[in-house]
């Protein structure tokens, strides 16, 4: 596996502990790959996206007000369009993320009306519950669990982002602007991104192998997996937690480029402790001082200064 090529792995077989060695060669090498998942999960996202993306089109701007987080580092409720930068969060430029987002977690949630928290809370869950098989996959194929309690760390504090990347106005056309999103690596254990392609071709979402950005298209009843920050750190740097990007479509196919990409975020809850001498080892958390650091530090108000990383 020393090309670029993603592979996929299916989680049943995963689950069953087939293609650990495959998986351990993937996860060292390249921190991406693609899942196929069962009927469920993609059930309760075509639900859980249609009730989205009608709050998105139809809402008011007072029902989108209601439902909209104020509080700095919280990922809950409405995101409007344009509300939010990874580029200023990474230090790598100045523009905002053309998205709209919808988030929810496992507590502190605004849903904006209780037909909408029943569909989503369903979602969450089977969401939810995918995320940690295939952390605990990933996770075994390293022998993590021969010195972690991985069952403890996978009672997680996820977050669900439901992304809807509109068509690009021609000020953020690829030849002005090349990212719907800066290049960044997660703050999770991993991320499990469900996309939809664009309706004119377009492909959007990258992933950094061996210095080059390679594209991930949407398979059919596939997930998109990358291993976040938090996997090195309890691998003893061996997991690989790869950069990517959502790229802008050229001129020529700004009409027809949307996308829906929505997102689990599997975190490890807020008193996780790591070794900060490890995280600066392999290159983040440039912001700690100290021994150890909790994840709640990390991800506090200081966030912003911390190299190459992005709130989720």
């Amino acid at each position: 596996m020393n090309d670029r090529t993603v592979p996929t792995f299916a989680l049943e077989r995963l689950q069953r502990g087939e293609l650990m060695e495959e998986l351990r060669r993937c996860v060292t090498e390249k921190g991406a790959f693609y899942l196929e998942v069962g009927g469920p999960l993609n059930e309760t996202h075509d639900r859980a996206g249609d009730a989205a993306m009608t709050f998105f089109m139809n809402a008011d701007d007072e029902a989108k007000q209601a439902v909209t987080n104020t509080t700095p580092n919280t990922r809950r409720g409405f995101s409007p369009l344009g509300s939010e930068s990874t580029a200023r969060s990474t230090n790598t430029g100045d523009y905002s993320d053309y998205a709209m987002v919808y988030s929810m977690g496992i507590s502190e949630n605004i849903f904006p009306t209780p037909d909408f928290e029943r569909v989503w809370n369903d979602y969450f869950e089977v969401f939810y519950r995918t995320s940690q098989a295939t952390a605990k996959a990933v996770l075994k194929s390293m022998d993590v669990d021969q010195h972690t309690d991985v069952d403890a760390l996978l009672d997680c504090d996820p977050v669900l982002r439901f992304r809807y990347f509109p068509d690009v106005p021609e000020d953020r056309c690829a030849e002005l602007q090349p990212n719907r999103m800066a290049p960044h690596y997660d703050l999770s254990i991993v991320t499990l991104i469900l996309q939809t392609p664009c309706p004119n071709g377009f492909g959007s979402l990258e992933v950094e192998i061996d210095g080059q950005f390679v594209e991930l298209p949407p398979r059919p009843g596939c997930l998109v997996v990358f291993c976040g920050s938090i996997a090195p750190l309890v691998s003893d740097g061996k997991i690989k937690a790869p950069r990517h990007q959502v790229i802008s479509p050229g001129t020529a196919q700004r009409i027809g480029s949307s996308r829906i990409s929505s997102v689990l975020f599997l975190r490890p809850r807020p008193e996780f402790s790591f070794s900060v001498p490890l995280a600066k080892a392999l290159g983040m958390g440039d912001g700690l001082v100290g021994e150890k650091a909790t994840f709640g530090q990390w991800c506090g108000a200081n966030y912003i200064e911390m190299h190459g990383l992005t709130p989720s």
